[in-house]
This record gives structure tokens, sequence and C-alpha cells, in this order.
């Protein structure tokens, strides 16, 4: 049977198809979808970790306890993960490992533009990259016997068009996979200096025996067209490529990324009067290419930046331009919003109103930075506010400390908050956390998290308590406000900032999209409007400017009433439904 799935969607089916047993993760755009689908798999266990570090060692352990296991991420969250999987390579496995990481170049939803590729290398690692969703299936399923067979995890990365983009994929049943027999191995499990440089003997010849693999891997695969340019290419890039060039190139497409083939290369380059490599980000192809001696044109002609192109690849190779059908208006500049309702909208705006120096993290609330509220200073990653903020207080002084708060999910509070946190109480720090607790994962699409008190599927777990949570590590203010109610709020932070002490204030009010939450009515400007346009400095979408005075756009209001406790002349009503 055949079926249109989305990238992440089949690598959750090459998954279930291999016979996965074990799939932990923490979520993060382009990758989150792989796990959301694999727990519509009831035969594959499933979890959110409360970050990728944690996620990528229970998936090591349920590996060499001889379960089939899989943990999933976007690149950055490879950062995070690294640590073990490094280690990792030197183990090995039992049952089959597979790391699946999504690049994100275009950084549509990311930090930055980094290149996973470089880990495969530096972790001596096998990689594979699939082209479309049918490679991702095929791909995934390859990988957890490539997995067992070499002795190694296997890192299967994805890019964003990757990831969300839908094609065909021929469906298969699951192969029946027994968890295979588990023996105490301590000198291939327990890695102390003694055993570590023994298993390091052994990285190194499978690393040799994957790189007589990749010249002969069914992943890697030229194409003669008789033409006289030739092109190298993986992923995404190969099918940009295709559409670009059709049969005026031929083609050497790599699906096993690392380690490359050299036989293959040379051989292939030998045959075209000049090659191309085309790969996104970084010249890990090029850079191989170039060691074996081989000219090639790669990033001398393509950018390091952002993602390809069909017309710009049909632009640089052939000198021929595709214009793009006319349009009869411009499209108008949509920045991203935090959405009518949004609880984060409140904080913000106190913060701006105070004129506070605010440590960001990464969330929705990121949005934060963004006019009219304006009030990020800085976000660098996840958790990162909050030891920002200890650092930034501990080099201005005690002053400071009375003027910077840091803000923070409560999934990523989770993720890696709680440390920083405890970093600064035992270093004697101050300032002021402010924990933005919307009950929800929001940013990457609403997972649960150890602070909702239910698992992926949605069945009652313990829920962490952030209070209790924050006092257990040596926090004695801890208060919980509305940030909705604006005028407590303001009043909170002004008494928890004045503390000598650090403190934490939990802004507690849920996503304005979970289903539970349902505002009603519409809010409305009456005739005692003053024209002050304090309630535009709220950032809401749903209010604009006409004819030089505020209006509230119906459509998008959704009746969550901030606008109402942030006008100073009662001006702002509530309007139910009829």
């Amino acid at each position: 049977m055949k079926k249109i799935l989305l990238g992440n969607a089949a690598v959750a089916r090459g998954a279930y198809e291999a016979g996965v047993n074990f799939v932990s993760s923490y979520p993060g755009t382009p990758s989150t979808e792989i796990t959301e689908e694999c727990a519509k798999f009831n035969e594959i266990y499933c979890e959110w970790a409360p970050n990728e570090k944690v996620a990528a060692e229970a998936a090591i352990g349920a590996s060499i306890a001889g379960g089939r296991a899989m943990s999933c991420c976007k690149h950055v969250g490879l950062n995070v993960m690294a640590d073990p999987v490094f280690t990792a390579s030197y183990t090995g496995v039992n049952g089959g490992l597979v790391l699946a990481v999504a690049d994100d170049p275009g950084m549509h939803s990311s930090q930055n533009e980094q290149d996973s590729r470089h880990y495969a290398v530096a972790a001596k690692i096998l990689m594979l990259e699939p082209s479309d969703s049918g490679e991702c299936k095929e791909f995934t399923k390859a990988a957890f016997r490539l997995s067992e067979e070499y002795d190694t995890p296997v890192f299967l990365r994805l890019t964003t068009r990757v990831a969300h983009s839908q094609s065909i994929v021929e469906l298969s049943e699951p192969e029946p996979q027994k968890v295979r027999p588990y023996e105490k191995n301590a000198a291939k499990n327990v890695m102390v200096p003694a055993n570590a440089i023994k298993r390091h003997v052994i990285v190194e010849d499978r690393m040799r025996k994957l790189s007589d693999f990749a010249e002969n891997c069914p992943f890697n695969k030229t194409e003669d067209n008789g033409a006289k340019i030739g092109v190298i290419a993986s992923g995404i890039t190969y099918l940009y490529a295709k559409e670009a060039l059709g049969n005026n190139a031929n083609y050497l497409k790599l699906g096993m990324i690392h380690p490359l083939p050299e036989k293959l290369i040379r051989d292939f380059c030998k045959k075209q009067e000049i090659v191309y490599v085309l790969e996104e980000l970084d010249p890990v192809i090029e850079n191989h290419c170039k060691t074996l001696g081989v000219q090639v044109e790669g990033k001398n002609r393509f950018s390091f930046l952002g993602e390809y192109s069909v017309n710009g690849i049909r632009r640089v190779i052939l000198h021929e331009e595709t214009s793009a059908p006319e349009t009869t208006a411009n499209t108008p500049v949509r920045p991203p919003v935090m959405c009518p309702g949004c609880p984060h909208r409140g904080t913000f705006y106190v913060l701006k109103k105070l004129g506070l120096t605010v440590s960001g993290d990464i969330g929705c609330y990121t949005l934060g930075a963004a006019p009219p509220l304006s009030s990020i200073d800085t976000t660098v990653c996840m958790g990162a506010s909050v030891s920002a903020a200890h650092g930034m207080i501990k080099v201005r002084g005690e002053e400071a400390a009375k003027k910077t708060v840091s803000v923070i999910g409560d999934s990523t509070f989770i993720h890696s908050g709680i440390t920083g946190l405890i970093n600064t109480v035992y270093n004697k720090g101050g300032g002021t956390v402010i924990i933005l607790d919307n009950s929800i994962t929001g940013m990457t699409g609403h997972q649960q998290n150890p602070t909702t008190g239910k698992t992926i599927r949605g069945e009652a777990t313990k829920q962490v308590d952030l209070e209790l949570l924050c006092k257990a590590v040596g926090i004695d203010h801890v208060r919980i406000a509305d940030p909705f109610d604006v005028k407590t709020f303001e009043a909170v932070v002004k008494e928890e900032c004045a503390r000598p002490e650090p403190s934490v204030i939990i802004a507690q009010r849920p996503c304005a999209l979970l289903k539970q939450v349902k505002y009603t009515g519409c809010c409305e400007i009456t005739d005692k409007c003053r024209n002050c346009k304090v309630c535009l400095k709220a950032g809401c979408p749903a209010i604009a400017v006409k004819d030089g005075r505020p209006v509230i756009d119906a459509s998008q209001c959704n009746g969550c009433g901030l606008c109402v406790n942030v006008c100073p002349f009662g001006a702002i009503e509530k309007k139910e439904d009829a």
C-alpha cells in the first residue's frame, strides 16, 4: 500500500516497520513530529524526556538492554545530547540505536544554522541522509540494521524541507523483532579509561569497515545522462538539482554521508568536465573531495548561508533564470507575533513598563524581544536565561540585581533552567527568575512535559510542583501570580526585584490555544477613550490604529481581557457573545 506522508511521519513509520521498542525525545522543530507520530503506534514505547541528554541516555540504555531504540532532536538539541552520544560511539550497541537529528537551514525556527554532519565526523558515527519521505522510511529501517551489523549508533539527518514535505511512501508490514539477550559486559559498556582505550581501537576499525561499505552502499548512487556537468549532492539539494538541471547533468547522490566514499567519488569525477558539489550550510562533502585531490566547484559558487533553491542552482550552473510568476500585489510583511490571548504578553508589558534588564530564553516568549514589547535583552540557548542573568548581576553589582530578571518557560525550566537556579543560590547570587508557566510546551506545538501531569499519550502521571521545586533548591521567596492581573503582577515584580537574595515568580496562565481555555466575547473601545494609546503597548495583534485612534478588530480578538486591565481610564470593555 502507498501513502503520502510527511518526512517526519515516514521516519516514524520506518521505526515502526523496523520493530523499534523504545523512543525518547525532547520536542524541537523541525524534528518534533517524528516522536509524535511514533506515539500513534501502540507497539512502540514513547516518551517526552526533560531534555535531549536524558532522552539520548534513556535510548542508549534501552539499546544496551537489547531493544531497538531511537532518540530524536533538532540540530541544537544535538548539542545537549552530545555528551552521551560521543561515548555511545565507543560502547556501541546491542539493539539498534538511531539518533534522528533535523537541521534547520534558513533558521525558520532556530537560533543558528548548525550543520550536524560535523558531529558524525567528530563522534565517528555512521550518518545517513534521505532526500524524500520514501527514503526517510527506508533509510530509518536500514539505520537499525546497520547499527546492529556494525555495532554503532547511527545518525539519521534530515533538514527542514525533508522533515516537513510530503511524498509517496510504500508501506510494509513491521519486521518481527525480539529484544536481544542482555549480557553483562563491563569491558564494552563501562567507559573508564582502561576500557575506553581498547574500545577506541574498535571504533577506528569500524570506521575502516564503514568506509569500505560506503563504496558499494545502495544509498550512494550514480546517474549518467551523458552530460558534461557532474553534480554531487545529498538530501534535499539532490532533488533541487534534478529539478533545476534535469538531464543536463550527471549525478552522484550520496545517501550515506559519513563516512564518505573515496573511489566512488574519484571515478565519478574523472568522467565529468566540471563537477559541482551542492550542499547547504558547510562544505563537508566539498572538503572531502578536495582532500582526495579532486577539483570541484562548491562554496566558491554557492552560499554558506540558508537554503538553496531550484532557481539559484539553475542560475549558477546553467546561467539561466526562471522568472517567478507575477503577482498583482506586494506580499504584506507578517512578522511573528504572540497570539491573541497569549499569557506572556502581560508579563512583558509589565517588564517593559518597569524598564528592567531581561535575560531571555528559547520559547514563544522569545517574541518579547519584538516591538512594541521590546523587553528581552539576551537570548542564547535553552536554559541560558537564568545562568546568564547570574553572570550579568555578578559583573554589574548588587544594584543591577534589583533591575535584572530572567524569563524562562515551564518546559524550558525543566529542560535546563533548574541547574542555573541552583548555581545562583549556591554562589550567593541575586535577581528574580520569572517562570512563564503556560501549562504546555507551546513553541513546538503543544507537547506535554513534566509540569503538565500528562505523558506523551495524555496519560495521567506525577506532576512537577514548580513552587516546591524552587524552594527545594534554596529559593525562600516563591510567588505565584497571574500576568493578566497587570496591577498585582507589577507590584509582585517590584517586591521581588527589591530583595537582596534571589527569588522566583511563577507567572501562571495557560496558553490561549489550549482546548480547555475558552475565552468568550470580544473587547471594545468605548467613548471613554482618551487616545493615550497605552493599549497599543501590549502588542496585541487585535489592536490597531484607524484614523489616528486605537480600534479592536473583532475578527482577531478572543476576549482574553488583557487590554481591559491595561487601559488606565477604563475605556475598554468586554462584551459577551449574545
